[in-house]
């Protein structure tokens, strides 16, 4: 097909309500040039975030699992659980949430501009930086090399090309908006833009290492929070605001719920860290600032839940037919309850119960996995067959990891909330002793481990499915790949 002239669309006299729903003939000629100039970067992406997606699953299996088989593997010092676990949690961050993002964030700034992705040659530059990165800050942590700070274990030798990395990933990414075909900005690009800014200044401040003390346990919470705000979040919320409409073939439901959102997320998010510090020898008025904060989100949540609610209304059916909207709704759901967990995780008489228990790790699997992954999971099956030229050739294996990954994560989170907050109620009481703390939570560290497992396995299906798409291999299919056979009309039937 002969290549669309971008046309400049004329500005709107009321707030933009894009995605568009219904598509015309030139838009999808549009789309056509735009995705073809986005492809290989935004694959290349989401193979290296596939692949730190599996190697990040298999060592957080292996930190599971060492809670119940303490001795297992242990004669490996690379191995044990107080490297693996670090392991575990940088790779999935760093490496699949994040490479996967940059992949679904460079397609969509471009959609969204409406202009081909611009210097998409610093994107392969971006790319093998990152992958160095990680792979070098991984193994460095496997070899006993570690900062010893969490989300900052990383040496700053690795964390320098992932830096470098971003700010690459950013300048094309900023080119494409100054080159835009749109005279407005959608909600999903206002999170995009942000985070461009938000998050290398925060990587960079955070390991220049020259804080001491007190100052420098401050610093690695208004960094491991702040990288919750400033990157992790701002992909799944713009994920999920772009997806649930275009799937459905209507507008967000509310642009000033959109900004109401927006704005309130940046003014009160970037204080919350510091009340992963109650008790701690820090100012009271910081950590009380932080608790406000921290109750305050729930402004922008309740916009976001209501504005991603009322545009889904009426069309929950559809959840039975697209695999996009099944993973980004539930994901989108779990944000909600992530936002309303992580409020009330901050109010000090809350703290005295949960702090440094497993608690803590349900709440963030809820948040990195249930939301901010699952949304990216949808995002690749949307994209992927648009890039491929290709769909899905086994529907019955999306659906396999649809309900293996959210029955995983949901086995996960409810265990570790249940026995976390008993286990911090047995360790306030002084007369429990310590090794019945421990016996108390077994069962609910298999139940984790279970968990775990059935989401490791649906990973390895997503990943069989990915490279299927990739290689053009099996049955092809001449409709979108949906969990049943007959669906009512949706966008992803309309769109090329």
């Amino acid at each position: 097909m002969a290549k669309a002239k971008l046309t400049k669309t004329r500005k709107h006299a009321d707030p933009p309500s894009e995605p568009r729903a219904i598509p015309t003939v030139q838009d999808q000629e549009q789309r056509i040039v735009i995705d073809d100039a986005a492809r290989t970067p935004t694959v290349v992406y989401f193979i290296s975030g596939i692949f730190w997606l599996l190697a990040g699953s298999l060592f957080g299996m292996v930190t599971s699992l060492k809670f119940n088989l303490p001795d297992w593997l242990g004669e490996t010092a690379a191995l044990t659980f107080g490297r693996i676990r670090p392991a575990h949690l940088n790779t999935v961050a760093y490496g699949w949430i994040s490479l996967t993002g940059a992949g679904m964030i460079a397609w969509l700034t471009a959609r969204l501009c409406r202009v081909p992705l611009q210097l998409a040659w610093l994107h392969y530059i971006a790319a093998i930086l990152w992958n160095l990165g990680v792979l070098a800050g991984t193994v460095a942590i496997l070899a006993g090399y570690s900062q010893g700070f969490e989300w900052l274990e990383f040496p700053r030798a690795a964390g320098a090309p992932i830096a470098l990395a971003f700010v690459l990933f950013a300048i094309s990414i900023f080119q494409t908006f100054r080159k835009r075909q749109v005279d407005h900005l959608y909600v999903s690009l206002w999170y995009i833009l942000a985070s461009m800014l938000w998050f290398p200044y925060l990587y960079v401040v955070a390991n220049l290492g020259i804080y001491q003390g007190v100052v420098e346990a401050a610093m690695n919470w208004w960094y491991g929070h702040n990288a919750i705000a400033t990157w992790f979040t701002p992909i799944g919320l713009a994920g999920a605001y772009y997806f649930i409409p275009k799937v459905i073939g209507r507008p967000i439901y509310s642009y000033y719920l959109g900004l109401l959102g927006f704005w309130a997320f940046a003014l009160f998010y970037n204080w919350n860290g510091i009340h992963h510090l109650v008790g701690g020898p820090l100012p009271t008025w910081l950590i009380t600032v932080s608790i406000v904060a921290s109750v305050m989100m729930v402004i922008p949540v309740m916009a976001v839940a209501v504005n991603h609610h009322l545009t889904t209304v009426n069309h929950f059916q559809m959840l039975k037919y697209s695999p996009t909207l099944r993973f980004v709704v539930f994901g989108s759901m779990c944000y909600t309850a992530v936002s309303f967990q992580g409020s009330l995780e901050s109010i000090r008489s809350f703290q005295e119960v949960a702090h440094f228990t497993h608690y803590t790790i349900g709440h963030a699997h809820l948040g990195l996995y249930a939301f901010t992954s699952m949304v990216l999971f949808g995002a690749i099956y949307y994209i992927m067959p648009r890039l491929a030229r290709w769909e899905w050739p086994y529907p019955g294996l999306i659906k396999a990891h649809f309900w293996m990954a959210a029955i995983g994560v949901f086995i996960y989170v409810v265990a570790m909330s249940i026995g976390g907050w008993y286990q911090g109620e047995m360790m306030n009481n002084a007369a429990i002793p310590f090794i019945e703390v421990v016996s108390f939570t077994e069962i609910y560290l298999w139940a984790r481990s279970i968990g775990g497992a059935l989401m490791v396995i649906s990973h390895f299906i997503f990943a069989f499915q990915f490279f299927m798409i990739i290689k053009h291999a099996g049955p092809r299919r001449f409709a979108p790949a949906l969990f049943r056979d007959r669906a009512p009309m949706e966008q992803e039937e309309r769109e090329p």
